[in-house]
């Protein structure tokens, strides 16, 4: 029988532009666009400083760009730093309808080598497109998701990231079926890095997975060997990671002739994805009965048990930093209601400190509500009651953030976030060049020709 990891393989070596929808094709370049806005928008953040110090120390060959930096190193280094970028501020893509996910961390396992070999637009949408139905079908494909049994998403990465890395390198399938093995034998991920005190392994984890994808490619180019039954095969990983129930058939269903891209979600908000609904349901309530927050007394989150065990824990209450910032659901929620918005600069650090911010997180109280476990991961449902200092309360509940496939951003939506992300790293006049770009990506002869548009010019 056909091993798991070889269909993969057959599908990513047989995926052509010319045979992919015009919508996957139109929302892989959105993602592609809302991805790059994110990367500028963390260029100079202090730990993507550091981890761009880490890639200058190690060096390597001249082979592919690093965002916002334009300077150029090796393809694996490549992918780690832009993949570090897209993920920094915790504000890319979004899917989790059974494991959640960030499709877009893997983009870069396509541009680094892409540009390396001198691939032009459209063989870089098709890997794009490879990515996205990958990784979402493995999404889908554990019940429970391996995350409720402690395990990180880059553990499915893993798998994804080779396939992508090794079609813009141009391997045989048999090459592809190894470089799965490779990475897929050495790159599973503890589910603590996103739990308690959080650290910056909280974006690292998946472009680290990301970056082992492309090196296992690289690595199988040259003939190296992998097992080609990681999946199904002996203690592999139906069977190390047997406390969920697998269906192996949902890995692969529909390759090629179902596109997932587009049930893909945007992020409206720079924070961990259970934070939205409570947000966005923050904001509606606070703005529909004119509620001033110096008013306020108190203010309930029901959420999901998972919310308020990962994202409400003691540590969620005094945020020091960034990463446990933007996985605080009583900070989220306090900005929101001091704010009326949540914006990448709400994680900075004099804002961290703001005293009235601080003053609300005493009076944000949450709790798990059953009913909404029931209804999770399909239904993410947030409810908020808010009460003001009369007594006066108001309720209000939100299944679907804004970004949602079910509240979807459109073009205009997703260009104005990436002019917003890029306006301290790019010129107007660039900014609007890189959006035009983008939407016509499959123009482009190469894709260093593409990429050449994405260094600073402010």
């Amino acid at each position: 029988m056909t091993s798991i990891s070889r269909k993969m393989a057959q599908f990513a070596l047989g995926l052509k532009y010319d045979n992919t929808p015009e919508a996957a094709r139109h929302e892989a370049k959105r993602f592609l666009l809302d991805s790059i806005g994110c990367a500028l928008a963390a260029v100079d953040h202090e730990d993507m400083l550091q981890v761009y110090e880490y890639v200058r120390r190690v060096g390597g060959k001249p082979q592919a760009t690093i965002i916002g930096h334009g300077t150029r190193t090796d393809v694996a280094n490549a992918a780690l730093m832009n993949a570090l970028l897209i993920r920094a501020m915790d504000y890319n893509d979004i899917y989790w309808k059974q494991d959640p996910s960030h499709p877009s961390d893997i983009l870069p396992a396509a541009l680094a080598p892409a540009e390396y070999r001198k691939l032009g637009g459209k063989d870089l949408i098709a890997g794009m497109l490879i990515a996205y139905e990958l990784e979402m079908r493995l999404c889908l494909a554990a019940t429970p998701g391996v995350r409720e049994v402690g395990w990180h998403h880059a553990t499915l990465t893993q798998f994804v990231s080779p396939f992508v890395a090794g079609r813009m390198l141009g391997l045989s399938e048999d090459q592809l079926v190894a470089a799965c093995g490779i990475s897929g034998s050495s790159h599973f991920t503890l589910g603590g890095v996103v739990a308690g005190h959080l650290t910056n392994m909280k974006n690292t984890a998946d472009p680290m997975a990301t970056e082992a994808g492309v090196r296992a490619a690289v690595l199988a180019s040259t003939g190296y060997t992998g097992p080609v039954e990681v999946f199904e095969g002996k203690e592999g990983v139906f069977h190390v990671l047997g406390n969920v129930k697998w269906d192996a058939e949902v890995m692969t269903r529909g390759l090629g002739s179902e596109f997932l891209i587009t049930e893909c979600g945007y992020k409206a908000f720079p924070t961990e994805a259970l934070t939205h609904q409570p947000i966005t349901a923050v904001l509606e309530v606070m703005e529909e009965n004119g509620v001033d927050p110096h008013s306020l007394r108190s203010i309930l989150v029901k959420t999901t048990t998972r919310g308020a065990d990962i994202l409400s824990d003691p540590s969620k209450y005094d945020p020091k930093t960034k990463e446990t910032a933007d996985h605080s659901l009583p900070y989220c929620v306090a900005v929101a209601a001091a704010k009326g918005n949540v914006l990448p600069s709400d994680f900075e650090a004099d804002a961290l400190a703001d005293p009235f911010v601080r003053s609300l997180l005493g009076k944000i109280q949450v709790v798990a509500e059953p009913s909404i476990d029931a209804l999770f991961p399909k239904v993410k449902r947030a409810v908020v009651t808010v009460t003001i200092e009369s007594g006066e309360s108001y309720t209000r509940q939100e299944d679907f953030a804004k970004g949602s496939t079910e509240r979807p951003l459109s073009d205009d939506d997703v260009a104005e976030k990436f002019r917003s992300n890029a306006s301290a790293t790019l010129s107007d006049r660039k900014i609007e060049r890189v959006v035009e770009a983008t939407f016509r990506l499959e123009e482009f002869e190469t894709t260093g020709d593409y990429m050449r548009l994405l260094a600073r010019s402010r």
